[in-house]
């Protein structure tokens, strides 16, 4: 059964170490203990926060009627061969994404290699759409086991009911519930990774776009990309003390884009309808006079040092504070551009 926690701050928990002390902590961790635990949480009609890795997030300073159920139900396990390539592969919902990169490399599986250092755990990744480099969770996600929290029933729900988006889903835009685990269709291709779609890793390893690499080298390239810019967590490197990019990139129309200085950068957007363009929040970050390392005067939250997209807590600071620069920085943006950025972590508590 789920295992009480001593409640304490959920700065403790969290990436951004920012929150509150909630009511109470449970720690469940098997599959059967998330979903009676949560079961019994929602029929309380309590107030609920289901916590992973606490990387996607920043909780409020105050969350004393919270109560949280933490996700830690582990394993990782092959349910099927598709063919002689292909093989689908179960994930309970508490095991650390990076790590689970790190189990396929090793197993010669290629599908998420891209993916490397990407925080938190693997039952948030659908809920987000997660990616990076040329790479989406959706391109590989099969199917995942999901409890309902309108109906209370437990369903399988295939990848075309999560009608993902950028960095969207149909859980994020309004059907809450537990996801207890994850199957990924991942393939064999003799150690190598898929065609690579990132300039970003193509030009570091020296070949060109669409080749195909070691999986080993694929995410040796990502880690030292994603450390860069403070986007990897490390105890030794205070730029890390965030919760990764703060806001999504926008997507505009091309009348929007086309608006723009010619140098901003413009990408294909994910609709791939000719009519919208996938903008960099970093560089309209950057544009609207927002430096690395801005902070407010007499904040303790700031934009990394690293990367403009990050925003990072640099020694205690609340909640409040790093929303106040949040907010600034949203501003400044529209203000300049006419451009709303979306955060993308969860604003767990706020009015």
């Amino acid at each position: 059964m789920a295992t009480p926690v001593t409640p304490h701050p959920l700065a403790d928990l969290t990436s951004m170490r920012v929150g509150g002390t909630p009511a109470e902590i449970y720690a469940a961790k098997t599959r059967d203990d998330l979903i009676e635990h949560t079961l019994n949480v929602w029929r309380s009609g309590d107030d609920w926060l289901l916590l992973g890795g606490g990387t996607n997030m920043v909780v409020a300073d105050n969350v004393e009627n919270l109560r949280v159920i933490k996700v830690e139900n582990m394993g990782i396990e092959p349910v099927r061969n598709k063919d002689e390539t292909r093989v689908v592969v179960r994930v309970q919902a508490g095991e650390n994404w990076d790590d689970f990169v790190a189990h396929t490399v090793k197993a010669g599986l290629a599908g998420i290699e891209a993916m490397s250092g990407i925080p938190g755990t693997v039952g948030a990744s659908p809920v987000q759409n997660i990616g990076a480099y040329g790479q989406e969770l959706s391109d590989s996600m099969v199917r995942l086991e999901f409890v309902d929290y309108e109906t209370h029933e437990i369903a399988i729900l295939e990848a075309k009911d999560l009608q993902f988006g950028y960095r969207d889903s149909a859980i994020k835009r309004g059907r809450p519930g537990v996801i207890t685990w994850v199957e990924f269709e991942l393939q064999k291709l003799d150690g190598l990774s898929r065609p690579l779609y990132s300039t970003q890793i193509a030009a570091d390893l020296g070949v060109a776009m669409g080749a195909q690499v070691s999986l080993e080298a694929v995410r040796a390239s990502v880690l030292k990309l994603r450390a860069r810019k403070g986007m990897v967590i490390d105890e030794n490197d205070p730029d890390s003390v965030s919760c990764g990019s703060f806001f999504t990139n926008p997507i505009v129309s091309d009348r929007v884009a086309r608006g723009l200085p010619d140098d901003a950068p413009k990408y294909e957007s994910e609709e791939d309808d000719g009519l919208t363009v996938k903008l960099s929040a970093a560089w309209l970050i950057e544009n609207a006079g927002i430096e690395k390392g801005f902070r407010i005067a007499g904040s303790r939250a700031a934009i990394s040092s690293k990367h403009t997209l990050a925003i990072v807590n640099t020694g205690g600071a609340t909640a409040t504070e790093i929303l106040q620069l949040a907010e600034y920085v949203q501003v400044r943006v529209s203000n300049k551009f006419g451009i709303n950025l979306v955060p993308e972590p969860n604003l767990i508590g706020f009015i």
